[in-house]
């Protein structure tokens, strides 16, 4: 059995995600989509409520699951016995800073890293630019699941209302 992990901070989870993951999990047996818990950063949406999106939004792909990290990603790949990560690239930047990324990582622990060149239709995507975009009242349709999009939207409304 094939496994790889797909790992992101998915605050929240975007269609641009979704598009990797759904084609990691074309070419593996099993994808462990995790969400990595950093400390330093408040997000959005509490880690539980990013899992709960993501199962949501991957219940059409049976062979992924969803779980959350803190610490090293080798630590975690080795602890399930999976030999790659699986990441999504818009561009050269996020090639600049994720190929060191995937060098560390074959160093430490000799998990390889797959990049998947993201589909153009997503390419301007990120969760951040999501959130801008929709805190100051732009239009983000389409670039979430509608439930993510729904529960944003909310979230939006609850801190506004402060």
């Amino acid at each position: 059995m094939t496994g790889a992990i797909c790992p992101g901070s998915f605050d929240p989870v975007t269609n641009g995600h979704l598009d990797v993951i759904g084609r990691a999990a074309a070419q593996f047996d099993r994808v462990i989509v995790t969400v990595m818990i950093n400390q330093n950063k408040r997000g959005l949406f509490t880690v539980d409520e990013r899992i709960d999106m993501l199962r949501d939004a991957t219940t059409d792909l049976p062979n992924v699951e969803v779980a959350s990290w803190q610490g090293l990603l080798v630590d975690f790949a080795r602890e399930r016995g999976v030999g790659a990560i699986v990441k999504g690239l818009r561009g050269a930047n996020d090639f600049d800073y994720e190929l060191q990324m995937a060098q560390m990582n074959q160093k430490l622990s000799g998990v390889d890293t797959l990049f998947i060149a993201t589909n153009p239709t997503y390419s301007y995507l990120s969760s951040s630019l999501v959130k801008e975009v929709a805190t100051f009242g732009g239009d983000v349709t389409g670039m979430l699941p509608d439930e993510v999009h729904k529960r944003l939207l909310t979230r939006i409304a609850e801190r506004a209302g402060q």
